[in-house]
């Protein structure tokens, strides 16, 4: 992934020197139980860690040994002989080089992992905190982007904290069906390595045995992972098109924080604009677009075929920097996120009361009027209210009480009660409860 989309402790997981040493563990590792086995000498194998524990793989040397050999482990393999010596040949007995390629990946995504799920919990803090900041300020909900009933802006973020608990559970599963060593030599038979190896290196890697794999582990596993994160990357541009929508001039209801000395454009000096919400849903179009390649690897042919590795040679690196990447501004623009209330209340109070009508309806219903009767009264006031031009305040409420099958059934008391915007808000600390208890 480019810099600029990147930080420092997850490109770490995915850079050549990692990779090289976690290839040195896991046959150093194999090399440790094939000597308790009897298999190789137990003196090669403590020379193996010996020499190469504080090694410093060289990646120029490596990379210069594979434009010869055109094999990236065995020119790995032929760079460890030139630091352990003679005692490197006992290295990679019985195994193939997808033993080693595929449970380095499987390391590399479940340390991935845990930066990913580090940074959702460090996103949950920031969404129940400002949750809880405005579990009653008081907006209007909208469908279909035009106003319905009112609801508030902590309920908002009460829905994005639970769509993100959920997707913590997901990708904490998704670890799981990731984490998986295969050392199971060619064709996954262990026809030349003893499963027992393959039992020790889980062990030691932080995994689980792959309980049966062919030549490599199966691709279901890291499709699953990967389209996890492509949940969670529409779950970031879900909440992004809200603060999106928010911050629209007409609405202004929130906006992304604008430091001093911000620019917003280069024409216009007025400008703020969005940008940090539009940077992310940029970001999950990149992350879901890497779902696809990773369904299309589960088809290998037979035992398997190299077609997956470009794949995951790319979507690996850059589908987990860059996840992490929005996953940390995500959280940074909800915990500086501008949010106007006035702004909330002037748009509640835009069509004049209009987002009353279900309960309008509804007490129509229970005066005894028909569903269908009620509806068409509250209809054809309603319109009025919206085709008026001028200032809405009361309109609807007056056009309710002059209308004779209105007020033939409910009275001007009760049509006033029905006018409280704060009865759309009784069950608010029942939702909380319902997001937050899990947590206590």
């Amino acid at each position: 992934m480019i810099p600029r989309y990147s930080r420092p402790e997850m490109v770490a997981v995915w850079s050549p020197e990692t990779r090289f040493r976690i290839w040195f563990e896991i046959e150093a590792h194999a090399t440790t139980r094939l000597a308790e086995l009897g298999v190789v000498p137990r003196e090669a194998a403590d020379t193996i860690w010996a020499k190469g524990k504080d090694a410093t793989f060289d990646v120029a040397r490596i990379d210069e040994i594979e434009r010869t050999t055109k094999h990236d482990v065995i020119a790995f393999l032929t760079h460890v002989a030139e630091i352990v010596g003679p005692e490197a040949r006992f290295l990679h007995q019985g195994m193939t080089s997808s033993d080693v390629l595929d449970t380095c990946l499987a390391v590399q995504l479940a340390r991935a992992s845990d930066i990913l799920l580090g940074d959702i919990d460090r996103l949950l803090v920031a969404l129940r905190t400002r949750a809880k900041e405005h579990k009653y300020t008081i907006t209007i909900g909208r469908s279909h982007g035009i106003h319905a009933e009112p609801t508030t802006f902590g309920i908002k973020l009460a829905e994005a904290y639970a769509e993100f608990a959920r997707n913590r559970a997901r990708l904490v599963a998704a670890r799981a069906e990731i984490a998986t060593a295969a050392i199971s030599g060619a064709i996954g038979t262990f026809a030349n390595i003893d499963p027992r190896v393959e039992a020790y290196v889980a062990e030691k890697m932080g995994l689980t045995p792959e309980p049966i794999s062919t030549q490599v582990i199966p691709r279901d596993r890291h499709a699953m992972f990967f389209a996890t994160l492509g949940v969670i990357a529409s779950s970031i541009e879900r909440l992004a098109t809200e603060i999106r929508h928010l911050q629209r001039t007409e609405v202004l209801e929130a906006e992304e924080f604008f430091s001093p000395g911000q620019k917003g454009s280069s024409a216009m000096p007025h400008k703020r604009n969005p940008v940090l919400s539009e940077n992310l849903t940029g970001l999950a179009r990149i992350v879901r677009g890497m779902v696809t390649p990773a369904l299309e690897n589960v088809a290998l042919w037979h035992e398997r075929d190299i077609s997956h590795s470009s794949v995951e040679r790319m979507i690996g690196p850059d589908g987990t920097i860059t996840l992490d990447f929005a996953l940390n501004r995500l959280t940074g623009l909800i915990e500086n996120l501008l949010v106007y209330p006035e702004n909330m209340k002037r748009n509640l109070d835009l069509l004049g009361g209009l987002h009353n009508s279900q309960r309008v309806l509804l007490a129509l219903t229970q005066a005894g009027m028909s569903r269908e009767e009620s509806y068409a009264a509250v209809q054809r006031n309603a319109m009025q209210v919206w085709q008026h031009r001028g200032d809405r305040a009361g309109l609807f409420a007056s056009l309710l009480k002059a209308d004779p099958e209105v007020s033939a059934r409910l009275s001007v008391s009760e049509i006033d009660a029905m006018f409280d915007d704060f009865y759309h808000l009784k069950h608010v600390d029942t939702l909380f409860e319902r997001v937050f208890r899990p947590e206590a």
